[in-house]
C-alpha cells in the first residue's frame, strides 16, 4: 500500500526512531511502512492519522481511485 508517511515524516523533520517512539512502534516497523514491505493495522493506521491530524485516506493510498473522488 502507498503511503505519504516519510514525505510526512520529513516534513516534520522527525527520524524513523522518533516516528516510532510517538507511535509506539519500532524504527523498523516505520521503515516497512514507508517502504510498502507492511500495511499497518487498522488501529495503527488511525493512530498515524491522527498523530499527522489528517484522514486515513490522505496518508494512505490503497490504489481504489474512487476514495480520491470523495474529497
Amino acid at each position: 500500500m502507498k503511503n505519504r508517511l516519510k514525505v510526512l515524516r520529513a516534513e516534520r523533520d522527525w527520524s524513523q526512531a522518533a516516528l516510532g517512539k510517538k507511535l509506539d512502534v519500532s524504527r523498523q516497523t516505520i521503515n516497512a511502512l514507508e517502504t510498502g514491505k507492511y500495511d499497518p493495522s487498522l488501529p495503527l493506521a488511525f493512530k498515524i492519522a491522527r498523530l499527522f491530524g489528517m484522514q486515513i485516506e490522505e496518508v494512505f493510498d490503497d490504489g481504489e481511485s474512487s476514495t480520491k473522488s470523495l474529497h
